[in-house]
């Protein structure tokens, strides 16, 4: 298994639109490329996920706002998490 990710949903908030879901990592990994459906990304968060402290803070390699609705990201190793962004579908 490699790094995946899944699109569990998305709304409206306002005048900004959300879209979440959640990335795996097999051991190895170390994170990999989030597709949002956006086709832009204002604010982007992650967060591990899991029954044990992590040693590292997963982060976004990415300079916000991003004109793209790809978001590549780092995690520890085999590290699993939640992520969230705000941005603009179409």
């Amino acid at each position: 298994m490699t790094f995946s990710v899944n699109n569990d949903g998305k709304f409206v908030c306002g005048s900004k639109e959300v879209s979440y879901g959640r990335f795996t990592n097999a051991g190895g990994d170390t994170g990999g490329e989030v597709t949002t459906l956006m086709s832009s990304v204002d604010t982007f968060m992650l967060q591990h996920t899991g029954s044990a402290v992590t040693t590292n803070a997963p982060v976004a390699n990415e300079t916000f706002p991003l004109a793209k609705g790809a978001v590549t990201i780092v995690t520890d190793d085999g590290e699993d998490g939640l992520w969230i962004a705000i941005g603009k579908f179409g």
